[in-house]
């Protein structure tokens, strides 16, 4: 999932108001920043084939450090524990913990069986979710929608550029789930996780910026 990340942590800030959306979305999405950086240091690696969607072209056959379960329940316990170090704050030290470790349980539901359970294990899991594209659309396109509306009847611009840059990052996240669950492979794999770490990087600065723009949920 890509989106369905995104509206996790737009989600959770309803659970957890004093938590920034930045801080929420980069716990959401943690683990594909990991795999953008290991795939970049060589530590880890994919394959892309032919064809249209992420269930076709992409084969994640070595992601355990980054996306298996026991190594994202590490991930989950590092990034929680600093923030609680940051912040004593541990509620939403827990809610960044479970944001975390959702992206495993999401990536479950939408991948074929090409997650593990942890480093070394050969047992895989994914129900193959975006192999049914009108079934992703529905599933994760209406957790965006839902997310998107929630947000806005708890928030509110305080000024109009809030408005406007809101929309901008709506449709730049909608048309790239789309992209990911229904267009072609990368056209230069090599450069594939560079591209995804500064979109990823983008869309978490974006969530940053929306928190200081739109006020709500005190």
């Amino acid at each position: 999932m890509h989106a369905g990340h995104i509206a996790a942590g737009f989600i959770a800030k309803r659970i957890e108001t004093t938590l920034s959306l930045g801080t929420l979305v980069l716990a959401a999405m943690l683990p594909d920043f990991l795999w953008c950086m290991f795939m970049i240091a060589g530590i880890e690696h994919v394959r892309f084939h032919e064809g249209r969607g992420a269930a076709q072209y992409f084969e994640a056959y070595d992601i355990a450090l980054s996306h298996s379960l026991l190594m994202d329940i590490v991930w989950a316990a590092v990034f929680a524990i600093l923030y609680y170090a940051l912040r004593r704050q541990l509620r939403g030290a827990w809610v960044l913990f479970a944001l975390v470790l959702s992206h495993w349980l999401f990536d479950v539901i939408a991948h074929r069986p090409d997650m593990p359970l942890a480093p070394g294990l050969s047992t895989r899991l994914g129900f193959g979710l975006w192999a049914n594209l009108p079934a992703t659309l529905i599933v994760e396109g209406g957790l965006w929608l839902v997310a998107i509306i929630l947000y806005l009847r708890a928030t509110h611009a305080r000024t109009k550029i809030g408005i406007f840059l809101f929309w901008i990052g709506v449709v730049v996240i909608t048309l790239s789930g789309y992209n990911n669950v229904a267009g072609p492979p990368p056209p230069n794999p090599r450069l594939a996780p560079i591209v995804s770490l500064v979109y990823f990087s983008l869309v978490v600065g974006w969530a940053y910026w929306m928190n200081r723009l739109r006020t709500g949920y005190e």
